[in-house]
């Protein structure tokens, strides 16, 4: 039955029938497999058939959902049955299959305030658990990280430069563009409302301090880093999942290669300062009449020694932070698209809202140190 190979055959056995599935049970010969699989209507209730999968040589997830479907329908029918010799390679496909199948537990709606309360609170409680929880992974994951390294440092040959300096190239220089056009939009903005608020007080000229103080400490490098973390971050978190739904990353641990070693690789960064500064120069000299010379000397009387450096010193921590949360929700993923969808967005917001945790203890310090 079917073409390309795929179908089965039917026999009887003293304990019933058995359906020797074989062939490819693919989407491509699904069609052809569903109306053969429709036949076995003539099956009865009280009788037993066993679907034997041995003889299957490909099958992907339209295939295991054929199989899962006859088996509802036959049970719908009274018809007892069960699924034998399953490949290896093909039982985390029927696993992940079945758990699609599972139906969502319906939660009863509170009938009074006191209920209302405590499911609250019951709500608060298991996101606070889970929070903990994945807190405590990222921490276990950041000592992997800091033990491969140091492993490398001990060892410098393994660490395989070609893919290294591909990486930054991704991650670095691939945002230029996307990073450049949104700093200099940024400074244009900011210029703009800040010199028509300080237009009231005939102050225009303090736009420029307000622009350099504020892209140079603190919205250049948080800008930054939510582009990458929405950008290279959950293209991390994206290819380690694709790894692990393809169980690539298992078949490294079988040749007996670390992943952790070879695909987590540092971001490196960035020139949203310079971009930000040029739009607001820009704005200065169309709105306010500011030129560059007078723009320049401004900037320079506004920023003192350390403005600058407060904004680089967070870039190299916003990096790690974004390369640590996505590769970890990278490594976590399930083997199914809908984890690798889930984790991706996760990875995105956990980034970002690190980055501002970050970024808010950087202005802590930095006040006590009066910098």
């Amino acid at each position: 039955m079917g073409d390309n190979g795929a179908g089965f055959d039917m026999t009887r056995e003293e304990d019933g029938f058995v359906l020797h599935a074989r062939g490819d049970w693919l989407i491509a010969t699904a069609a052809d497999l569903d109306r053969a699989l429709r036949r076995l209507d003539q099956l009865g209730a009280g009788e037993h058939l066993t679907l034997d999968l041995g003889g299957i040589d490909r099958l992907d997830t339209v295939g295991a959902w054929l199989v899962r479907r006859t088996c509802g329908a036959l049970e719908s029918r009274g018809v007892a049955n069960s699924v034998e010799n399953v490949p290896p390679a093909f039982a985390p496909l029927f696993d992940q299959v079945a758990k699609g199948e599972q139906p969502v537990p319906l939660v009863e709606a509170p009938r009074n305030f006191a209920a209302v309360i405590e499911a609250g609170l019951r709500y608060v409680g298991e996101r606070t658990v889970e929070a903990g929880a994945a807190a405590r992974d990222l921490m276990g994951f950041f000592g992997l990280i800091i033990v491969t390294w140091l492993r490398v440092l001990r060892r410098p040959g393994r660490l395989r430069w070609v893919a290294l300096v591909a990486q930054m190239e991704r991650t670095g220089v691939g945002a230029l563009p996307i990073v450049g056009l949104l700093s200099f939009l940024i400074g244009v903005v900011l210029t703009f409302q800040g010199a028509d608020q300080l237009r009231r007080f005939g102050a225009e000229i303090f736009a420029v301090n307000l622009l350099g103080i504020g892209i140079l400490r603190e919205l250049g490098v948080l800008l930054t880093a939510v582009i990458v973390a929405g950008r290279s971050g959950s293209a991390f978190t994206a290819e380690l999942g694709a790894m692990q739904v393809n169980e690539e990353i298992d078949a490294l641990r079988t040749l007996g290669l670390d992943p952790v070693e070879i695909l987590v690789m540092p971001l490196l960064t960035l020139y949203a300062d310079l971009m930000a500064l040029v739009g607001g120069a820009l704005m200065s000299w169309l709105e306010l009449g500011i030129t560059l010379p007078l723009f320049v000397r401004q900037l320079h009387g506004a920023i003192g020694e350390w403005t600058f450096w407060v904004g680089v010193l967070k870039a190299p921590f916003f990096a790690g932070t974004i390369a640590l949360v996505g590769c970890h929700a990278g490594f976590r993923v399930s083997r199914s698209a809908e984890s690798v969808g889930r984790l991706t967005t996760l990875s995105v917001v956990r980034s970002i809202f690190l980055v501002i945790v970050i970024d808010a203890a950087f202005s802590i310090l930095f006040a006590r140190l009066h910098i």
